[in-house]
């Protein structure tokens, strides 16, 4: 094991250095990096690899997206490890498609490589990742990483921040937490723990900024429990509670209000029935926990049900969404029934969920988020919480991760607040030096997306999500143009408009438009120089946007074929 110091320069070559391809100015896809040695020569540890969702609009027809991590191809030799600090999909949801790129071993708790292994099974194609599972609480060498595992209160078992010792000092990454004596399932933090280690000496303190613009504390996950019994014990028919599904200590409670109030809870939604699966397996559900699936719904009287489903953040395949939209197979709801929205909004999501509320609305349920009542907490800390990491730890240098740029500044201007020397706030791609010498942006990694687009993951700059975007705004004109070698047309020329206004203002044929830009260029252009069709068809792709942008305003997408055939 690497001695633990706090100090700043040993007399060791090299540098300790941190870095992030995704999660510093965002919240989502997460990927944090510390490399120990000299510039061009350094090994990294990679501590998660997640995914973010598309906004809608913004990104059509992308399904998630990962993070870019050409960084650590162009050094896959020099990667020690891949530590996964806990199961929720903007830590780990990119791990079954970027790891072959990566090929490193992989360090999970029971828990969080349940959750992988079971993506595996569902959707690897027989990829099989090399994981290491390591107990709760236990520490093990990474390369040159002297790497402990310290329990703390999330909204998913088995979250694990990470002491990481090196020559040059200890950093505590602190992952995903949040204060909370009563959690409900699993393990907290435990404060004489933590500030064990601040007496030990903590170089850098790299910490969860998602709720560091809200004061106070978070309330615990047990009264979020006794509120939904006490909620769906006095609801007069349905009761349904849609949640993020890797939420355990949710779908227990929901369990377990159902058995206090005589309902059967039902399931709907393949990701929650892979988590029980796991859960129960781990021990975070008891093994006599029973729920029916949805194809049982029907059965059951109205007053008799407690339907937890996916769907909260407003994904529109997910079972809440197809419920709202009348399209669900399985299960629909009737005026009266009640709608628990037990999560908050991801930013980003508002208007997805809020169309779903409306539908759910307009079709006569009634609607409770966590505005109406305590059937959601945060799995983050508030800045009460906040000031108590930073008492315990008392780092020397304070770097916030894990939040849009607005959540990391509230958290650096909270540690200048409280004292801390050095506050180093970054962003995706700043090679932080956290030593020797000050800590300070030094050098800068390449960052970027990769979409998801169906099975195929395309990077965010090219390719067919940038055409999209484009079709989106200003529609397609297609021609088609068969001539023959002599240059001579042969047949009646074709134009297809799509997303074009039919007319334009003056109420003519934006067809007829474009028939007429077509036919004129062909007449202009000499029987000789049609004997080219490369410049046959960008004449009439420049005519034909520059006829419909002076009739729309906009200037369309063209796309021209011009074919050559024999003729006798």
């Amino acid at each position: 094991m690497a001695k633990s110091s706090g100090g700043r320069d040993n007399g060791e070559k090299g540098e300790l250095v941190f870095a992030a391809l995704g999660g510093l100015g965002e919240v989502g896809m997460n990927v944090y990096l510390y490399g120990l040695g000299p510039a061009d020569n350094r090994q990294w540890l990679i501590v998660d690899l997640g995914i973010t969702f598309p906004e809608g609009e913004d990104d059509p027809g992308v399904d998630v997206i990962l993070p870019d991590v050409r960084f650590l191809e162009a050094q896959k030799n020099q990667i020690a490890g891949l530590v996964i600090t806990h199961a929720h999909e903007d830590h780990i949801g990119a791990v079954l498609e970027l790891w072959p790129r990566l090929q490193c071993p992989v360090y999970a708790t029971p828990f969080t490589a349940g959750m992988l292994k079971s993506k595996m099974s569902d959707y690897g194609r027989g990829r099989d990742i090399p994981m290491k599972i390591v107990p709760l609480d236990s520490r093990f060498p990474i390369g040159g990483f002297d790497v402990e595992l310290v329990s703390v209160a999330h909204s998913v078992p088995e979250t694990s921040g990470l002491v990481l010792r090196t020559p040059f000092g200890t950093v505590y990454h602190t992952a995903d937490w949040k204060i909370d004596a009563t959690p409900y399932i699993g393990k907290t933090a435990e404060p004489a723990r933590l500030a064990a280690l601040g007496d030990e000496g903590v170089l850098a303190l790299v910490c969860d900024s998602t709720n560091a613009m809200r004061e106070g504390e978070s309330p615990s996950e047990t009264d979020v429990a006794a509120s939904i019994a006490d909620i769906v014990a006095k609801a007069p028919f349905r009761v349904v509670v849609t949640t993020f599904s890797s939420n355990v200590a949710r779908i227990r409670a929901c369990y377990e209000a159902a058995l206090r109030s005589g309902r059967k809870l039902v399931v709907a939604g393949r990701a929650l029935h892979r988590v029980i699966e796991v859960a129960i397996e781990t021990g975070y559900l008891p093994k006599d926990f029973t729920w029916a699936d949805q194809q049982q719904f029907k059965y059951f009287k109205r007053e008799d049900v407690l339907l937890l489903c996916t769907g909260s953040q407003g994904e529109p395949r997910a079972a809440m969404a197809r419920i709202a939209d009348g399209e669900h197979p399985e299960v629909s709801l009737d005026k009266g029934d009640l709608v628990l929205f037990s999560s908050r909004a991801i930013p980003g999501n508002e208007k997805s969920i809020g169309y779903i509320q409306n539908a759910l609305v307009r079709a006569g349920c009634q609607i409770m988020t966590d505005g109406d009542g305590l059937i959601h907490v945060t799995g983050h800390p508030r800045r009460g919480e906040l000031r108590q990491m930073y008492g315990w730890i008392r780092p020397k240098i304070a770097v916030p991760m894990h939040g849009e740029a607005r959540h990391l500044t509230a958290n650096a201007g909270l540690a200048r607040s409280l004292g801390i020397g050095e506050v180093v706030p970054a962003f995706n791609g700043d090679i932080v030096r956290l030593a020797p010498g000050a800590a300070r942006v030094i050098d800068d990694a390449p960052v970027g997306r990769l979409f998801r687009d169906g099975k195929l993951l395309v990077p965010e700059g090219e390719g067919p999500v940038r055409e999209r975007r484009k079709l989106a705004v200003v529609g397609i004109v297609v021609a088609s143009v068969v001539l023959s070698r002599k240059g001579e047309v042969v047949a009646d020329p074709i134009v297809e408009l799509d997303g074009v206004p039919v007319v334009d203002e003056e109420g003519e044929s934006m067809l007829d438009i474009a028939y007429d830009a077509l036919e004129g260029t062909l007449k202009s252009i000499p029987p000789a120089r049609r004997r080219d069709p490369d410049l046959v068809e960008e004449a009439i792709r420049k005519a034909l946007r520059g006829a419909i942008s002076e009739a729309w305003g906009k200037k369309p997408i063209c796309k021209v074929m011009v074919s050559v055939v024999e003729t006798r």
